[in-house]
């Protein structure tokens, strides 16, 4: 089989604009996304899914935590090495949480996919819709052969998005989390330009 994808068309450098059916992924914004970010970095459920440490309770918001966040998402669209998205609901215009390709291993066409999805954008579909468009872009535009990704053991909403949007399970790196009195497994899953279709 030829390497159909040897030369990328885009960089990670380029920040584009992503249209799904239901979702825009645009490049952040930070003063804008401001109201959203603030209200998914104290979501419980975030917290959860998305910490490497047991985070039961939420940071209290104050000033210097809101200048570290305007701090760092207003420096997303300046990075080479990552992508950095907002995930926009089309029927309001407002955000709803944000998607990235980051450990972006050049010499390997490799790199990770996250995603985080706040309280308005739950259980519609989004998740799996801006994974695909993402991940889409990631193998066409960029020329990777392989996005990868880690879910932890209790977030099956997750990992049925992932599974959706053409991921497959490669291993299971066992009790990587305490979670309170459990310890919790985390799923590596990945795609391959081969597969993607």
């Amino acid at each position: 089989m030829t390497d159909q994808l040897s030369t990328p068309a885009a960089t990670f450098a380029d920040k584009p604009t992503l249209e799904g059916e239901r979702i825009i992924l645009r490049p952040v914004r930070a003063e804008e996304d401001l109201p959203m970010l603030r209200v998914m970095v104290q979501d419980p459920e975030v917290l959860k899914y998305t910490s490497n440490v047991y985070t039961p309770v939420a940071p209290e918001w104050d000033e210097a935590m809101e200048a570290r966040i305007v701090e760092w998402y207003s420096t997303r669209n300046e990075q080479t090495d990552r992508l950095d998205l907002i995930i926009v609901d089309r029927s309001t215009g407002r955000g709803v949480g944000e998607v990235v390709l980051n450990q972006w291993e050049e010499a390997n066409r490799s790199c990770n996919l996250r995603i985080c999805i706040g309280p308005d954008g739950r259980d519609r579909g989004f998740g799996t819709e801006a994974v695909r468009l993402t991940t889409d872009h990631a193998i066409r535009a960029l020329g990777l052969n392989r996005v990868s990704l880690g879910v932890y053991g209790f977030n099956a909403r997750g990992r049925r998005a992932y599974e959706k949007a053409g991921y497959r399970v490669e291993g299971v790196r066992r009790q990587v989390l305490r979670w309170g009195d459990q310890w919790i497994d985390d799923i590596d899953m990945a795609v391959l330009a081969e597969d993607w279709v």
